[in-house]
């Protein structure tokens, strides 16, 4: 039965807690984008002008409103003189009427003066002397008081919505004696009528005090209105200030965000090999619309211009590069092969020759050494041809005859190491029932791609773990399915990969050990080989290690596509 390998993250020791993100093929991850993006340009912009009309607004409000209560409050004032001014005169006509009634003497003239006293009189209706006068308005208060402490007391009243007088509760009589001054208007708010303008006076005849009063209901559901109709139009204002501010931003604001877009097309292509051609650049149109979007446009152009001469120079350089290592590889191929060929002819014909012991050791170096040239040159020219791209091997490959053929070919050569093969991907899903599990037939994880050269990225991964992880060392090979991908994973449990030396595992002729690395042969190109040749079949190489203790060991990654098994 096969054995399940660690997870990887279990095998290197990852802490649970790993924040998320994009990784690389060499398993390094993208830091993830802020979650709170800027706002743009244009929302500040409407923002901006939105902000400055409602504060504008405000303040005109603000001035329109106590303007018109400045106004209103004077009017009051006006109206408040004019109606005691009415009330006295009607208490001058109603004293001179009583005093001519007196002087005529007669029964009749007594009744009428009796009569029209008790009509208007506070003894006989209620109603303050004066608040009947003509012209007095709705909500209009009298208050008498009399000057001497033995006359009867107050006669207050005031005139309702209905035009009919009311009687003034004591409550708001003794307010209206405490807070009155004399001659100036004050503002009383009055328990059950509200809000009233009054004014004291004495009257000329009787000595008696005054409070003449006009409500302020009406003056304040005037102000109330216009506060409303002021809140309505800034709001219309608003609406359609951001609208037309909107379209007017956006017009504005187009041909900068062509030019961003120009910018994130050059951004998006892939420079970082290759021949790379930068055809975008910002239209003329764009560059004269206005003086700001002109001069970042033209300096953006200016930027792609040099940009793209420097990629130009540089794959030039590249392909210079890389022809002389394919033609040095190439020409050396046959000297070596020559050295090795005469070195191995002299062994094999001068076995019997008594040759000194210094030439027979020197005859072994110089064939180890040619053996080890030839494999540097071969590794240099395969990286030479997989930088070129050089059209690989288009087949169908059966990943698991690989790993099955490659594994038996790793126990073999290193038989001092326990070597585990798991294929999930021939296995039932772990949730299927058991008639499922019994009816289930595994799809063949096939790849498109070269089969020699995926053999070789394995070989090499089962090869590195041989070699740099002790005698006894555990390693298991397991073959998944992830979606639409196949996954080969390689786990050992070895003393794991130092972070500097991992962070440049994949980099050509990387060496963790220069003096193990010679020892066991290396060019230190094997991982960048591997890498180049996953990347040519669409896929990655991750790796996740771990030094520590108590948790060690090394996770090889390989992603490739799965094939589309056509039924």
């Amino acid at each position: 039965m096969s054995t399940q390998p660690p997870t990887p993250s279990a095998a290197v020791g990852a802490p649970a807690d790993r924040p998320p993100g994009r990784r690389t093929s060499h398993g390094s991850r993208w830091p993830t984008p802020p979650l709170n993006r800027p706002r743009s340009l244009r929302t500040r912009l409407v923002a901006g002008v939105l902000g400055l009309v409602l504060v504008m607004a405000a303040v005109m409000s603000a001035f329109s409103t106590v303007s018109l209560r400045h106004t209103l409050r004077a009017r009051t004032d006006g109206q408040l003189r004019a109606a005691a001014q009415r009330a006295a005169d009607k208490r001058h006509d109603l004293t001179q009427e009583a005093k001519n009634a007196q002087a005529q003497e007669t029964q009749g003239g007594q009744e009428n003066q009796d009569g029209h006293n008790g009509g208007a009189g506070p003894d006989t209706q209620g109603v303050p002397p004066g608040l009947d006068a003509a012209g007095q308005s709705t909500g209009t208060l009298t208050l008498i008081a009399p000057a001497s402490s033995g006359s009867s007391g107050e006669a207050a009243a005031y005139i309702d919505k209905d035009g009919h007088y009311a009687a003034i509760s004591r409550e708001d009589c003794q307010l209206l004696l405490s807070e009155t001054t004399r001659d100036h208007p004050v503002t009383v708010h009055l328990h059950h009528l509200g809000d009233y303008r009054v004014m004291a006076s004495r009257d000329a005849a009787s000595g008696d005090t005054v409070i003449t009063g006009l409500s302020l209901e009406a003056d304040k559901a005037l102000i109330r209105t216009q506060l409303l109709i002021e809140l309505a139009v800034a709001a219309v204002g608003a609406l359609v200030v951001a609208l037309v501010g909107r379209a007017m931003v956006r017009s504005s604001l187009a041909p900068l965000e062509r030019v961003a877009r120009t910018a994130h097309r050059v951004a998006s292509q892939p420079l970082e090999r290759g021949e790379v051609s930068i055809e975008d650049r910002v239209e003329k149109a764009d560059l004269g619309s206005s003086a700001e979007v002109g001069q970042v446009g033209g300096a953006l152009n200016t930027l792609l211009g040099h940009v793209e001469s420097a990629l130009a120079a540089r794959q030039h350089s590249e392909t210079q590069v890389r022809q002389f290592v394919a033609d040095a590889s190439h020409e050396l191929r046959t000297p070596l092969a020559s050295i090795r060929g005469y070195t191995e002819l002299i062994r094999r014909e001068g076995a019997d020759a008594d040759l000194p012991e210094e030439a027979t050791y020197a005859l072994e170096r110089v064939h180890s050494e040619s053996v080890r040239m030839t494999a540097l040159v071969e590794d240099l020219l395969l990286l030479a041809r997989l930088d070129a791209g050089r059209e690989l091997r288009r087949e169908e490959v059966d990943l698991v005859g690989l790993l099955v053929d490659t594994v038996a070919d790793a126990r073999a050569a290193g038989p001092d190491h326990d070597w585990r093969l798991d294929l999930d991907v021939l296995e039932p899903p772990a949730d299927a029932t058991q008639e499922e599990a019994e009816e289930f037939l595994p799809e063949p994880p096939l790849v498109i791609g070269d089969e020699a050269r995926l053999r070789q990225v394995i070989v090499n991964l089962l090869a590195n773990a041989r070699v740099h992880t002790p005698a006894g060392s555990h390693v298991t090979t397991t073959l998944a399915h992830e979606g639409d991908a196949l996954i080969v994973r390689i786990h050992d449990d070895g003393p794991g990969i130092a972070s500097d030396v991992r962070d440049r595992l994949f980099e050509r002729f990387a060496r963790g050990d220069s003096s193990r690395e010679r020892r066991t042969g290396s060019t230190g190109l094997g991982m960048s080989i591997a890498l180049a040749i996953v990347q040519s079949h669409g896929g990655g190489i991750e790796v996740d290690s771990s030094t520590a203790p108590e948790d060690h060991g090394t996770t090889f990654t390989v992603r490739l596509p799965a094939a589309v098994v056509e039924e």
